[in-house]
């Protein structure tokens, strides 16, 4: 007999966390959420870093930089055509952290398709698309550094929009 009264208590507290639960999700549905601003980025600021001057790169062709520190090996590279993130006087320059966001593997430029490619787990990144993830088994894009390109030509890396691989937050 005891243990039945305590099935009955059980239910009860089931259904009452039921109703409570029903009601909370009835209340998120009336009340307003303000709209995500478009085009909006979780980034983080870093020190600004100069990374290479314009007079550097060549089309198609990578080089090698640190950002935001020497433990954070990136990729500068100049695209050949305007893309959304891109800087300099052809819009054409990004940079990306190339430490595969899945596992920490060193990435792989690939010309012929403007990707990073991983070859660990084979996640795929589209440098013309601000490193979005385009195969394979990381959970995120690629981090994208944020570029400014000074009057002399300097450019120079000022910010991350993503988890760099290996750090709990992009706090140094």
């Amino acid at each position: 007999m005891r243990c039945n009264r305590l099935v009955d208590v059980g239910r009860r507290q089931f259904l009452r966390g039921g109703v409570v639960g029903a009601a909370g999700l009835a209340a998120g549905a009336v009340l307003p959420v303000a709209p995500a601003k478009a085009g909006a980025m979780a980034r983080v600021d870093y020190p600004s870093n100069r990374l290479a001057n314009i007079a550097d790169l060549k089309v198609g062709e990578p080089l090698d930089i640190a950002y935001p520190d020497p433990d954070s090996p990136g990729i500068l590279l100049k695209l050949g055509q305007p893309v959304e993130g891109g800087a300099g006087p052809d819009g054409d320059v990004v940079a990306y952290s190339v430490l595969c966001p899945h596992k920490g593997w060193q990435l792989h430029y690939n010309a012929a398709d403007r990707t990073l490619n991983c070859p660990g787990h084979y996640s795929r990144f589209d440098c013309e698309a601000g490193g979005q993830q385009i195969w394979g088994n990381a959970t995120q894009n690629l981090p994208q550094f944020t570029l400014r390109v000074d009057d002399k030509g300097d450019i120079h890396a000022e910010g991350v929009d993503e988890l760099i691989y290996g750090r709990l937050s992009n706090v140094l």
